[in-house]
């Protein structure tokens, strides 16, 4: 049977389940749509044939293909219907009995050689098998939001999946034009798991400092990422990412790394949920036009004293020279620019005034990024207003905007960017994925800029162990970092050949 001769069954009518409909009418499928709720899942068709006329209008599909692709998906309000289904997915509430009871139903209605999948993006996949009588033809097929236009899907093993299914769904995820990866099942899979550290960091930081919203998001948006964590949490709903955290929490035995935020528990609680209720972390009525708090333009130095190698930011040495800093060398330990008798330096998880405590000195620190020729604004600590200014008109030379932080131990971008990276290696090392398979799904399911594993061949495994060490002084549960980091640390080695 080809690809395309498969019949597709999608059981849930809902906006997750109709977009897979669509997706796999496009490509070709005769599709049963099945709710259960009396004219749901016409009224889904119904919905999409609107949506695809105004893409017909826009000139961005032929109606020819539109009259076809609807003729594909036939909707219906019986799980009988199903009966000649080569793959049924299922898209239904986030409920474990509810899930159950529904693969129970369909294991007996039908064939022995039908794959069963769930697009479950929090409950486990072995947990959910564990009621059917054949679990090896049982996988998750984990579509992202909305699914007719993101590419990533995760096909899911649980722990009698059999390779035959995962290969099937792989093959026909990528059948689809979708980006399939591999994982086993766990808590949060690849995606879900390895974003945690996105939002929470930010919200720590939020809740150490009190920055605002606004240039939080901002610092992170200039290291790279197409969202801030606290506009992408109101943009997907403060309850759905409350949801989501408080899953993989729950499920890791209440790992501190994923414990929920005070602060959006706040938001939820006040029926603050983001762009859906007018208000989150942003008022959508009022700061809709706000800008990050940013130092004012300091003079550029005329010269500067560069110590030892400074390590992720060296490239900012040659940026500097190309603007006209006279660049002074000196072969020395300690990784730092010496300007009027004020030493600047890339954050190693120390603040400035600890640095300042072992040698005396007046210091001022700033913010990784994963490419200082493109960075446009910087995050900065300092021990007094002097450092501060000094340090800022440094930065500034290349066209970056400066914001001084609270002086807070890692800063804001480079603790997130390490609380990434040991997050990723954590789901390599318990064997859910493949280094390839993670780096992938955050960059095609988060539109991350690049992978976090490839982030730690860029800056060096070394660095981030370094900072998370020091950040884990004070917060060993939240901060350690796994063995497989750590080799890689000591060893120099790459993650990716």
């Amino acid at each position: 049977m080809s690809a395309t001769e498969k019949i597709i069954g999608v059981v849930g009518a809902g906006v997750m389940g109709a977009g897979i409909a669509q997706v796999a009418a496009a490509a070709g499928h005769r599709v049963l749509l099945v709710d259960t709720q009396p004219g749901v899942a016409a009224n889904a068709k119904a919905r999409l044939a609107e949506v695809l006329a105004k893409l017909v209008e826009k000139n961005r599909l032929a109606a020819a293909e539109r009259d076809a692709l609807l003729a594909r998906i036939e909707p219906g309000e019986s799980i009988a219907a199903l009966a000649s289904a080569s793959v049924v997915i299922e898209a239904i509430v986030e409920n474990l009995p509810a899930k159950q009871a529904l693969f129970r139903e369909l294991e007996a209605v039908v064939a022995p050689g039908t794959v069963l999948a769930t697009n479950t993006s929090s409950l486990s996949v072995s947990e959910i098998a564990g009621a059917l009588a054949r679990p090896e033809r049982f996988a998750g097929m984990h579509f992202f939001n909305p699914a007719p236009l993101m590419p990533l899907v995760e096909v899911v093993a649980g722990g009698r999946t059999s390779p035959a299914v995962v290969g099937t769904l792989t093959e026909l995820a990528h059948a689809w034009g979708k980006t399939p990866v591999q994982a086993k099942d766990s808590p949060g899979f690849i995606v879900n798991r390895g974003a945690r550290p996105f939002y929470g960091e930010a919200l720590r930081f939020a809740e150490e400092t009190g920055v605002d919203a606004v240039t939080i998001d901002a610092l992170l948006r200039a290291a790279g990422f197409r969202m801030g964590p606290l506009e992408l949490i109101d943009l997907i709903g403060a309850e759905i990412n409350l949801a989501a955290t408080r899953s993989v929490f729950a499920a890791t035995g209440n790992d501190a790394r994923y414990r929920p935020s005070r602060l959006v528990e706040e938001n939820v609680a006040a029926g603050r949920l983001g762009r859906k209720s007018g208000r989150g972390f942003y008022d959508y009525a009022r700061d809709a036009k706000l800008a990050p708090v940013v130092l004012p333009r300091e003079p550029a130095p005329a010269a500067i004293v560069v110590h030892g190698d400074l390590g992720p930011a060296q490239a900012l040495v040659e940026l500097w020279r190309r603007m006209g800093v006279a660049v002074e060398r000196r072969e020395s330990a300690g990784g730092c620019v010496e300007i009027d008798r004020v030493k600047v330096a890339l954050t190693d998880g120390r603040t400035a005034h600890e640095r300042a405590a072992a040698d005396g000195a007046v210091w001022a620190v700033f913010d990784l990024s994963l490419d200082y020729g493109a960075c446009r604004h910087l995050g900065l600590a300092a021990t007094d207003d002097r450092s501060a200014r000094i340090a800022a008109g440094l930065l500034q030379v290349t066209g970056t905007q400066v914001s001084r932080l609270p002086d807070v131990p890692g800063l804001l971008v480079a603790r997130t960017l390490a609380m990434l990276i040991t997050e990723a290696a954590d789901i390599v090392l318990r064997g859910v994925a493949s280094v390839h398979d993670v780096d992938l799904a955050m960059q095609k399911g988060l539109n991350f800029p690049g992978g976090p594993l490839g982030w730690a061949d860029k800056i060096g495994a070394n660095y981030a162990v370094g900072l998370l060490d020091r950040l884990a002084v004070t917060d060993a549960a939240r901060y350690g970092v796994n063995d497989l980091l750590r080799r890689a640390a000591q060893s120099g080695g790459k993650f990716h050949a």
